[in-house]
């Protein structure tokens, strides 16, 4: 039997199913029926592609696991408080845990106390109307030297000092600032506005000259929560400070 005439009767009998043949519509209707109701997996369940791949596309915030246990949200507490680059609200941080402001308040305060008294390296400390992690002032040295090995101080003394004049007088004018330092600040002016640290906020009503003030950047930096909380100048100060201060801008 020639080769070609082998492969005719073999694709003949592929197309048998058993002892008797099916019609083209009888084919047609058996596809239809597989389709309109799939094959049960094991167990009773139906396969079906496009639901699974719905509900696996359908997550929403609604899956998030309830936190009703105090550790738990103390938990999802710290991980937020780990990634965030600015002081964030107590009321924000509830709102993004579907907490009562007052629970998170209550369990940031029994987190920050719980860092102090086990002698952490770091505190949670509220700064700038909110809350964030900050490395203790016993350690800041080693800190220092970690973050400023092989760099350039930031700030140059003489842009400190003029950052704590309008710290401790805002809002103050450039010229009153000028006046108690006893050196032209226009430019360290200039730095300490583009780095963020201090702002504009009106005009002095006698000679309409800018008043200015620190931001809450500033209070971020050092870890404060308003500028009530500076240290007090007094022990460093010569005694004839209020002269100096007085001076007319």
């Amino acid at each position: 039997m020639p080769f070609g005439d082998g492969d005719d009767a073999a694709g003949e009998d592929l197309g048998e199913t058993g002892p008797s043949s099916t019609t083209p519509a009888a084919d047609d209707d058996a596809r239809a029926a597989r389709s309109a109701n799939p094959v049960p997996e094991q167990g009773g369940r139906r396969k079906d592609p496009a639901a699974a791949v719905g509900d696996a596309g359908s997550r929403t915030d609604n899956d998030l696991p309830e936190l009703a246990d105090d550790g738990e949200l103390t938990a999802a507490l710290e991980a937020i408080l780990l990634v965030v680059d600015e002081p964030v609200a107590e009321m924000q941080l509830a709102q993004i845990l579907e907490q009562p402001t007052e629970r998170v308040a209550a369990l940031l305060e029994d987190i920050s106390a719980r860092y102090t008294a086990a002698g952490h390296g770091f505190d949670l400390r509220r700064a700038a109307g909110g809350w964030r992690l900050y490395t203790r002032p016993e350690y800041a040295a080693y800190v220092e030297r970690f973050v400023l090995d092989g760099q350039s101080v930031r700030l140059t003394q003489a842009a400190l000092e003029t950052l704590a004049v309008v710290a401790y007088k805002q809002p103050v004018t450039r010229s009153r600032i000028s006046a108690i330092r006893g050196v032209n600040c226009d430019g360290v002016m200039r730095t300490l506005v583009t780095r963020g640290l201090i702002e504009e906020c009106g005009i002095e009503g006698e000679t309409g000259a800018h008043l200015y003030r620190t931001t809450p950047l500033f209070l971020e930096k050092l870890g404060l929560n308003s500028v009530d909380q500076l240290p007090p100048l007094a022990p460093f100060l010569p005694d004839d400070v209020e002269e100096v201060l007085d001076a007319p801008g």
